[in-house]
């Protein structure tokens, strides 16, 4: 499994079509991390700035269409060379960004 963090509104806008954020055209891939641990703390680094619902969507490798290649040497940080088809999806998580804590994930409740 592995994860990819997207604003809530980015995730819902086509929910139709594959993901394709614009990391993929500027960089040619999306960026994800290998575990909760790493989504947790590029959460906390990159993102407590940004307003709005944060997702982390849960990604099967196995399922997704697009390749899937290692963004560094630990692992921690695999790069998927196209867009995230939906049918990969085994969860969607909320980020929790709680100001004097860490990050944390939890079920994703659409409406709420």
């Amino acid at each position: 499994m592995i994860f990819h963090i997207v604003p809530l509104a980015d995730w819902a806008a086509a929910p139709g079509l594959a993901y394709a954020p614009p990391s993929l055209a500027s960089e040619g891939f999306v960026h994800c991390s290998a575990d909760r641990p790493t989504v947790l703390a590029i959460a906390d680094a990159h993102y407590r700035g940004v307003r709005g619902t944060l997702l982390a969507v849960e990604l099967d490798e196995a399922a997704l269409t697009a390749d899937v290649r290692e963004g560094d040497s630990e692992g921690r940080y695999p790069h998927v060379h196209g867009p995230l088809n939906r049918e990969a999806v085994i969860r969607v998580w909320e980020v929790i960004r709680t100001p004097g804590s860490p990050a944390s994930l939890a079920p994703w409740q659409p409406g709420t």
